[in-house]
């Protein structure tokens, strides 16, 4: 008996002691990954030191804890690693001032950019919000808020390097085709919008709703859409944001090239490319309503639909009422 006593008790106190190490290495597991969703701040490396602390200040701004962020610096070398496989041609030695910071939201929340002004200007030249969302979308991007600023203006390349390097320091690796498809895509996108630039029925927002559209048409039909379903899927955003009279043939045909790119990069393997292109068109049209409420979207379809339904639901009670 008190030999089965004392076995019970080494049992119950080795089953004790793993249940100890156990909730120690969940507790450890924990607090890593509650770091990885620490926000990251990356600094060009060409910033002066108070430069430097002006663009921290801007950045953090948002954040609950202005103080808990980590920062990662942005270079030359980082340009070359992530800009340049799509044709870019930076060195080490080229200077970066854009800066971003990347805060990782729960999922099913979508990319959300904004490019905030440094001491009241808007220092980014070139890259439009909505241009650095659909390239964050094609690079493979889930699921964050990142915000934009620059102390010199710019194009903002280098706070797009830094998004990327941020993201794969958070421990999430990118697809070296996703992302140089991204950067044709940015390429693109930045041209036409910098071709119809003061054309009237042509918007910024317009072109890259039309182009999330796309991506998301795309990944309802899976990795397999051939280029033919995507041009007749261009043909109907194109139509659908009112770019018909704007976006001329050779443009189309870029915007084609362009989507042939991201779907032959892998992008739409990806189980949460539709749900997160579905996200950034909600949030591109919640940012410029004025456009959109006049579009023929599929959020105002399905709007009229509801109107035409609670129209035909009255006259039939009423024919019901007097012929019934």
């Amino acid at each position: 008996m008190h030999k089965q006593s004392h076995f019970k008790f080494k049992w119950v106190g080795l089953l004790a002691t793993l249940l100890i190490s156990f909730a120690g290495w969940q507790l450890t597991s924990h607090a890593d990954d509650s770091s990885s969703d620490t926000p990251i701040v990356t600094l060009g490396s060409s910033l002066t030191s108070s430069q430097k602390q002006g663009t921290i200040d801007t950045l953090t701004a948002s954040l609950d804890d202005s103080s808990n962020y980590q920062t990662l610096t942005v270079n030359g070398d980082t340009l070359v690693k992530y800009l340049n496989p799509s044709g870019e041609s930076f060195t080490s030695s080229s200077g970066v001032w854009s800066s971003a910071m990347i805060q990782k939201t729960s999922s099913g929340s979508g990319i959300n950019v904004k490019i905030l002004d440094y001491n009241g200007s808007n220092n980014i030249t070139t890259i439009t919000a909505n241009q650095y969302k659909n390239a964050a979308l094609t690079a493979g991007i889930a699921d964050a808020n990142i915000y934009i600023t620059s102390a010199t203006p710019i194009d903002g390349s280098g706070a797009l390097a830094g998004i990327y390097a941020a993201y794969a320091k958070s421990g999430n690796s990118l697809n070296t085709k996703q992302v140089s498809a991204a950067q044709n895509e940015l390429s693109t996108l930045s041209g036409i919008t910098q071709a119809n630039k003061g054309k009237s029925g042509y918007t910024d927002a317009q072109l890259n709703n039309a182009v999330a559209g796309a991506k998301q048409a795309m990944a309802k039909k899976g990795s397999n859409v051939t280029k033919s379903e995507i041009t007749t899927i261009v043909n109907n955003q194109i139509t659908n944001n009112n770019l018909t009279n704007v976006i001329t043939n050779n443009q189309k045909t870029q915007i084609i090239n362009l989507l042939v790119k991201i779907r032959d990069s892998g992008a739409l393997n990806s189980s949460s490319f539709k749900t997160q292109a579905s996200s950034l068109m909600k949030n591109i049209q919640s940012n410029a309503k004025g456009i959109f409420s006049k579009l023929n979207t599929q959020e105002n379809q399905n709007a009229l639909q509801k109107v035409w339904s609670s129209i035909t639901n009255f006259f039939s009670s009423i024919f019901k009422s007097i012929f019934g």
